[in-house]
């Protein structure tokens, strides 16, 4: 309604109409307004400030601040009026479209509550606690005053209900990322890793925001029990890219590819002659092999086990067991050694013969010399 105020045409608002005022004054529990073109001032309860609660008007207004306003009720005195109604309904307005479009925007954290968090978007907005992280989080009190990414997942305008979520913003970004690891990572890259957890079968492997596993074969040169007794977890590791499955995210990568292999330089660890300890491995029906190094194996011939005649290595040897033994010969290119028990034995007296004409007999059995019978025995078995 237009009404004339010594001369000037003023109105006079009626209840939902949307006015404009400047803020006169705030007290404790209200703010005075001074209406665009109307002779009455309007007063904001310090209920209608804000969706969420406010302790004293001055914390959400300051004078001269410049408002839309819905009214309320009109009286005599004052005019009621309401600056949340007004940002309600342009919040809802907003909520609706990035609810619809999925969209992610930013909004600050008001409070913590029991069960989550609050966000003042013109309606009070709330995070549940399941939904704010993809991981488990103990305190939220951190969070007051924070900053975060959200997305709206539930909207009820009549129930005044907003549901908001975080962790629908992390874990798109972490599929895209992972997505976009999956398309651009090669086989036979040699990447920087962190272990995030073992298994009875290998060890899994962050190389940016994507796991890997390092199968227990792929961990070490040398046979392991357990994963745990070389790696642990949130060691950093390197490992090299062994096959990618991108229609089932899973990434093969190995550790051992990217160590020494226990055969480098060999010949300046083990020399012809040398004596040392070693462990028997494993029995064959030829002889016995026996780790002298972590990872590395030589070849004791059946012939070379002892100076007595012998069937079978088993009638001598057992497997675990601890030998000392004599480097007879090394072939890096070919990782071959052979070894000895029998050189640091004492021949038995009186059958040196026997013993010369039972080794010549193994030796020419089959047309082959000792040496390149331990090699073929060795291709067989690789």
């Amino acid at each position: 309604m237009v009404e004339e105020l010594n001369g000037v045409s003023v109105e006079s608002p009626e209840v939902g109409d949307v006015v404009k005022g400047i803020v006169m004054k705030v007290e404790e529990k209200q703010v005075i307004v001074e209406i665009e073109n109307c002779k009455q001032n309007g007063i904001i309860p310090i209920s209608e400030l804000s969706s969420l609660h406010v302790e004293k008007a001055s914390d959400a207004l300051n004078e001269k601040d410049s408002l839309k306003l819905k009214v309320l009720k009109v009286e005599e005195e004052a005019i009621i009026l309401s600056k949340k109604a007004i940002d309600a309904d342009n919040a809802w307005d907003s909520l609706e479209e990035s609810f619809q479009s999925k969209k992610v925007f930013e909004a600050e954290v008001k409070d913590v509550v029991k069960g989550g968090l609050v966000v003042d978007l013109g309606v009070r907005g709330f995070i549940p606690a399941s939904l704010v992280e993809s991981h488990y989080v103990e305190d939220f009190s951190d969070y007051k005053g924070k900053m975060l990414s959200l997305m709206v997942v539930e909207l009820d305008r009549e129930k005044n209900r907003v549901i908001l979520s975080h962790r629908a913003v992390v874990e798109k970004e972490q599929t895209n990322k992972k997505q976009e690891l999956l398309e651009s990572i090669k086989v036979g890259s040699v990447l920087e890793g962190t272990v995030q957890r073992l298994t009875d079968f290998g060890a899994f492997v962050d190389i940016g925001g994507i796991d890997g596993l390092v199968h227990i074969s792929q961990l070490s040169h040398s046979h392991i029990g357990k994963p745990s007794d070389v790696v642990e977890e949130g060691q950093k590791v390197t490992v090299k890219v062994l096959a990618v499955d991108r229609d089932n995210e899973r990434i093969s990568l190995s550790v051992k590819e990217t160590l020494p292999g226990p055969w480098s330089n060999i010949k300046e660890q083990v020399k012809p002659g040398d004596i040392l300890e070693g462990t028997v491995k494993r029995l064959v029906s030829f002889g016995a092999f026996v780790e002298i190094i972590s990872g590395v194996e030589g070849l004791v011939h059946i012939s070379q086990i002892s100076n007595k005649h012998i069937g079978t290595p088993q009638e001598v040897l057992d497997e675990g067991q601890t030998v000392k033994v004599k480097v007879l010969d090394v072939n890096e290119a070919e990782q071959r050694i052979s070894l000895s028990i029998r050189e640091l034995e004492e021949a038995p007296k009186g059958n040196d013969q026997d013993f010369r004409n039972y080794q010549a007999k193994e030796e020419s059995s089959s047309g082959f010399q000792l040496g390149e019978m331990i090699g073929d025995q060795l291709k067989k078995l690789r």
